[in-house]
C-alpha cells in the first residue's frame, strides 16, 4: 500500500489528520501511476476494515443515499434577497418563494436526511468556496472548510472558484495549516484543513503532466464501494484569474471521466458517480422552479446547456452525474450512450437545495442497477429555515462572526431600496460601474466609461437591515458579499471599434450559447435585440456615450476589473487595450461611493437600469 501524493508533499500535515481519522479506514489504491484514495466512514466496524459485509446486508441489492449540493460559495449565514429564496410549484400550478440556505439548516437538513439510511454518502460539486461572504471570504474560506467537515461531507470535486487564490493555496484548504501570508486566522490554533478529498482529474500540473490534486476517491461501507471522479469545466481558465490557474492545464471532461472510469473498473470498481463542475439551464417551462418535471415530454427535455452533452457523450461506465457551476435546480434523467437511465443532478446554489438520489448497489455485480426503462430516484429537497438550526453550525457562525464583527459592522452608505442584481441590465450592476468610474477618474480624468461583468456581483444589496445596523444601511460585511473577488478597477484605451467589439463579445464568440452582458456606467446607452442571433444583437448604430455615436477611430479611456482587463468571462479585445493603469479595490471604490453618495438623510436611490434597450428577451 502506498501512501496518498499529498501526504509526500513537504510541510502536508494531512498524513496527522489521516491519522486521526485511522479508525475511518483510510486507505490509498494505486492505479495506472494515479494516486487515488479510498475511505471508509467513521464509525465503521471490524467487518468494514476488513472488506466484508455485515451479515443483515447479504441481500442481492441495496440501495445506496446518494447526499449532494453545489455552488455553496462560502454561505455560511442565510442569504439575503433574491440570493436566499428559492421558487417552488404549487400542485395547483401557482408559484411559492421559500426563504431558504444557511449552513445551520443544511447540516440539519442533511443530518435528517441520513436517518435510516445504512448506507450514505455525501458529496458535492465544487465551488464549495470563492466568492464567499466576509464571514468566509475574509479568513480565506477556512470557516467554510470547518462547516463542511462539520456536516459530514465525504468528497468534492473542485470548481472553478477553488482556483481563485491558485493551487498551492488549495492545497493549504485541503492538508491545512497557517496561511502563508495572513497566519493563523485565530490566535494559537493552526488550521486543520479538510476532512474530504478534493478531487480535479482532468487539472495537470504543465511541468509534469500529473494531476494537480487527486483525481478520484473511492467509498467504501460493508463491502459497498463507490468511486467518485471530480473535474471542472475545461474552460475553467476563461474565468479564473490568470494568477490563480498559473502552471495548470485544464483539459475535456468526457475525456477524462472516460478514462478514469476505465481505470476504476480495473481496479474493480463498478459503480461510478462523477462529480462535475459544469452545468445546464432548465426549459423556460420551469419558470424558475426547482422542482419543475425536468423529464417532460422525454427523459432530460428539460435540460440544455454543457452539462447535457457530456451526459449524453460520457461513458456507460459512470452510473450519476452531480454537477454545478451555472447555480440552476434540476433532476434531471439523461439516458446513457447504451440507453440506460442515468440522473443528472443540480441543487441550485449557496445552500437552498440538497439533493437526495438513491443508487442500487448489486452486490453480485458490484454495479448500480439501471434500466432503460426504470428512472432513477433523484429529487431536490429545499433548505427551508423551518427547521431546527444545528447548534454545531451556530456556534461556528458565532466564533467567526465574533471576529469579523468590528470589519463587518461598518456602514459604508445608505440606500432608499432595495438594489437588485438580476435582469440583463441590473439596477445594482449599474450602481457598481457608476462607483468604477468615479474610482477611475481620480486617476484619470479622461475615462468615460466603466464596465462590470455581472459574474463578479454576487448578492443583492437589500434594504432590511441584515442585522442590527437598521433599514437601509449598506455595511462593509454587505458590500464585501456583493464583491469578494478583491479585484482592482485598471484602465485601458479601446478605439470605438474595440469597444464595440466587446459589446458585441456579450453575445457572441464565446458567450453567444449563454450571453454575458456588461453592466454599464452613466452615458452608454445602446439596443439589444435577442430576436436576432450572435453579434447581430448589438444594434451597432444604436450605441452612443453620453449622447454621441461612436467613432470608429477614436480613443476611449475605459474602465473594467482586473479580471475583466485580463480578458475574462469571454472578453479577449479587452485584454488587447493599450495605455493599461492599474487602480485601487474595487470594493474600496464603492464603498467610497457609497459613502460620497449617500446619507442616513438622503439615501441612494436605486439606479433605474435603463441604460440598455431590450428588445425580446434573452
Amino acid at each position: 500500500m502506498v501512501r496518498s501524493r499529498r501526504a509526500q508533499r513537504p510541510g502536508s500535515v494531512r498524513t496527522t489528520r489521516r491519522g486521526r481519522r485511522a479508525a475511518a479506514g483510510v486507505a490509498a489504491l494505486a492505479v495506472a501511476g494515479s494516486l487515488f484514495a479510498a475511505a471508509q466512514p467513521a464509525g465503521a466496524d471490524s467487518t468494514d476494515r476488513a472488506g466484508g459485509a455485515d451479515r443483515k446486508d447479504r441481500g442481492r441489492t441495496v440501495d445506496v443515499q446518494l447526499l449532494s449540493f453545489n455552488d455553496f460559495h462560502g454561505n455560511l449565514e442565510p442569504p439575503q434577497g433574491s440570493s436566499g429564496q428559492v421558487t417552488e410549484l404549487q400542485p395547483d400550478g401557482s408559484k411559492k418563494n421559500i426563504e431558504a440556505g444557511g449552513v445551520e439548516y443544511l447540516a440539519t437538513a442533511l443530518r435528517d436526511a441520513r436517518e435510516g439510511n445504512r448506507y450514505s454518502v455525501t458529496a458535492a460539486a465544487g465551488d464549495l468556496v470563492g466568492a464567499s461572504p466576509l464571514i468566509s471570504g475574509l479568513f480565506h474560506d477556512e470557516p467554510t472548510v470547518e462547516a463542511m467537515n462539520g456536516l459530514g461531507l465525504d468528497v468534492a470535486g473542485v470548481g472553478n472558484h477553488e482556483f481563485d487564490e491558485g493551487l498551492a493555496e488549495l492545497r493549504r484548504l485541503e492538508d491545512g495549516g497557517d496561511h502563508p501570508k495572513d497566519g493563523s486566522c485565530r490566535e494559537g490554533r493552526t488550521f486543520g484543513g479538510a476532512d474530504f478529498p478534493y478531487l480535479a482529474a482532468n487539472v495537470t500540473e504543465e511541468k509534469t503532466g500529473k494531476p494537480a490534486l487527486d483525481p478520484v476517491y473511492v467509498w467504501k461501507k460493508r463491502g459497498v464501494q463507490i468511486g467518485f471522479i471530480g473535474v471542472t469545466l475545461e474552460a475553467t481558465p476563461d474565468i479564473v484569474s490568470a494568477e490563480g490557474v498559473e502552471g495548470l492545464e485544464f483539459h475535456d471532461e468526457i475525456e477524462t471521466i472516460d478514462r478514469y472510469a476505465k481505470q476504476l473498473r480495473r481496479q474493480g470498481v463498478e459503480s461510478i458517480v462523477a462529480l462535475v463542475h459544469e452545468g445546464g439551464f432548465p426549459a423556460a417551462s420551469a419558470g424558475g422552479a426547482y422542482n419543475y418535471d425536468c423529464d417532460s415530454p422525454g427523459p432530460g427535455a428539460g435540460i440544455s446547456g454543457p452539462v447535457a452533452e457530456i451526459a449524453e457523450g460520457t461513458t456507460a461506465s459512470v452510473d450519476a452525474f452531480v454537477t454545478g457551476h451555472t447555480h440552476q435546480p434540476y433532476a434531471c434523467t439523461i439516458p446513457d450512450p447504451e440507453g440506460n437511465a442515468r440522473s443528472v443532478t443540480s441543487a441550485s446554489s449557496f445552500g437552498r437545495l440538497y439533493t437526495d438520489t438513491t443508487l442500487t448497489y448489486d452486490r453480485r455485480s458490484g454495479d448500480i442497477v439501471r434500466t432503460a426503462t426504470e428512472l432513477p430516484d433523484a429529487e431536490n429537497h429545499v433548505v427551508d429555515r423551518e427547521r431546527p438550526k444545528a447548534p454545531d453550525m451556530t456556534s461556528l457562525i458565532e466564533e467567526w462572526n465574533a471576529l469579523a464583527e468590528p470589519i463587518a459592522a461598518k456602514p459604508v452608505g445608505w440606500v432608499s431600496g432595495d438594489v437588485p442584481r438580476s435582469g440583463t441590465e441590473s439596477p445594482l450592476g449599474d450602481l457598481i460601474a457608476d462607483a468604477q468610474l468615479a474610482h477611475a477618474g481620480t486617476l484619470d480624468e479622461s475615462a468615460v466609461l466603466a464596465l462590470m461583468n455581472p459574474g463578479g456581483i454576487r448578492a443583492d444589496i437589500t434594504y432590511a437591515a441584515s442585522g442590527g445596523e437598521g433599514d437601509g444601511v449598506v455595511t462593509y460585511g454587505e458590500g464585501f458579499t456583493v464583491q469578494p473577488f478583491s479585484n482592482t478597477v485598471n484602465l485601458t484605451t479601446l478605439t470605438g471599434e474595440q469597444l464595440l467589439k466587446v459589446l458585441r463579445e456579450q453575445v457572441g464568440g464565446a458567450n453567444e450559447a449563454s450571453p454575458k452582458i456588461l453592466q454599464p456606467s452613466a452615458g452608454l446607452t445602446y439596443t439589444l435585440d435577442f430576436t436576432k442571433s450572435g453579434a447581430d444583437r448589438v444594434v451597432a448604430d444604436s450605441v452612443k456615450l453620453d449622447g454621441q455615436p461612436l467613432d470608429p477611430a477614436a480613443a476611449y479611456r475605459v474602465a473594467v476589473n482586473s479580471f475583466l482587463a485580463g480578458g475574462g468571462d469571454g472578453f479577449p479585445t479587452l485584454a488587447e487595450g493599450t495605455d493599461p493603469l492599474v487602480g485601487g479595490d474595487d470594493l474600496a471604490a464603492l464603498e467610497t461611493y457609497l459613502t460620497a453618495n449617500s446619507s442616513a438623510d438622503e439615501p441612494l436611490a436605486p439606479p433605474a437600469a435603463d441604460r440598455i434597450t431590450v428588445v425580446g428577451q434573452p
